[in-house]
């Protein structure tokens, strides 16, 4: 059995100024999959007694760093409905989260159906859609440890949601940018949740840590694919990709880190609570900060111009590169997996 790592991994950082770099980080990328990786029924005690999920347990209790925990009306519930809500919370990201990542395996194995012999991204590609199924699956043995009736992305959302894994048929840049759009957002809040201290169940501080430590290279992979390929587009696709990830980047926060709608109907929470905790400045500006990397990377790349900026205005999700919007308070941002 491989432990949990101990440490949070950090993304592979280089200038990819050429075929020769580009490559090196592939090359990278592909020895630490090999050398440092997970299995969700290896590598999690899921039969351990410290690991049971009891609905009740006030280790599942919000604390302030999540908006709705925050609010009076949270506060004056009883000890066990706040318990149980903040449990809905962790495992409706979970379960976002293995959606979202059944998405992105087909688009990842679309991408590398088309790839011909000797190509490096498709060792790479396989290596990463085997560590997305087993993040899957210790998303899904979480959820349904809870015994709760998780369902996810609103179902509308998920029927237009499967049109994902055939964006790399029209456009693989197109595709690494929703990789980016559902992945950023939720290892910036993992990664300010953890270093907080605001985890309390070991399970949920196993599973979390795990999954970041794998989509580092997941992240790094994106990122570079993107530095490599971007300037090499004309003019007209990069224009589009310029006016495309904004909207991308915009709704796939907002999934990732919005309250679930079924959470509010069963509790009953009102709605001008969910409107105080979730619509205020603050969470607005978590939602921005949650895709300020991308935001970077995308003006790196030359495809932040005077006419898409009004885009991510229009998204909330704007603001002056290498900058984060501040918080009114130390609050940090909703759960997420």
């Amino acid at each position: 059995m491989t432990k949990a790592p101990t440490e949070l991994a950090e993304e592979v950082r280089e200038q990819v100024k050429d075929k020769k770099a580009y490559l090196g980080v592939i090359s990278r990328l592909n020895k630490a999959s090999v050398d440092k990786h997970w299995e969700a029924y290896a590598d999690i005690p899921w039969d351990d007694p410290e690991f049971l999920v009891d609905k009740n347990d006030p280790r599942w209790v919000l604390p302030q760093f999540d908006r709705l925990g925050d609010t009076a009306w949270y506060k004056a519930q009883p000890p066990e409905i706040r318990a149980q809500i903040g449990l809905w919370r962790v495992a409706t990201a979970m379960k976002i989260g293995l959606q979202f990542e059944n998405l992105l395996k087909r688009g990842l194995l679309n991408y590398a159906y088309r790839l011909p012999n000797g190509r490096p991204e498709f060792r790479y590609v396989y290596h990463e859609t085997t560590e997305e199924c087993h993040h899957g699956m210790m998303f899904q043995e979480f959820v349904n440890r809870t015994k709760m009736p998780i369902r996810g992305m609103p179902r509308s959302l998920s029927l237009i949601a499967q049109v994902a894994p055939w964006i790399p048929l029209v456009s693989t840049e197109l595709f690494f940018v929703f990789v980016l759009g559902g992945e950023d957002p939720i290892d910036y809040v993992q990664r300010k949740s953890l270093k907080g201290g605001h985890i309390k169940h070991p399970l949920e501080e196993t599973i979390m840590k795990i999954h970041i430590a794998e989509e580092a290279r997941h992240i790094s992979f994106a990122r570079h694919y993107l530095k490599h390929r971007v300037p090499n587009l004309n003019r007209t696709q990069k224009a589009i990709l310029g006016v495309l990830t904004p909207v991308v980047l915009g709704v796939m926060a907002r999934i990732m880190l919005a309250p679930p709608g079924p959470m509010v109907r069963h509790f009953n929470i009102p709605s001008e609570v969910v409107r105080e905790a979730y619509h205020d400045p603050d969470s607005k500006a978590e939602i921005s900060n949650s895709v300020a990397k991308i935001r970077d990377l995308m003006n790196e790349l030359g495809l932040v111009n005077r006419r898409n900026k009004q885009v991510w205005k229009a998204f909330g999700i704007w603001d002056k590169p290498g900058t984060r919007r501040p918080l009114s308070t130390d609050a940090a941002p909703a759960k997420a997996a």
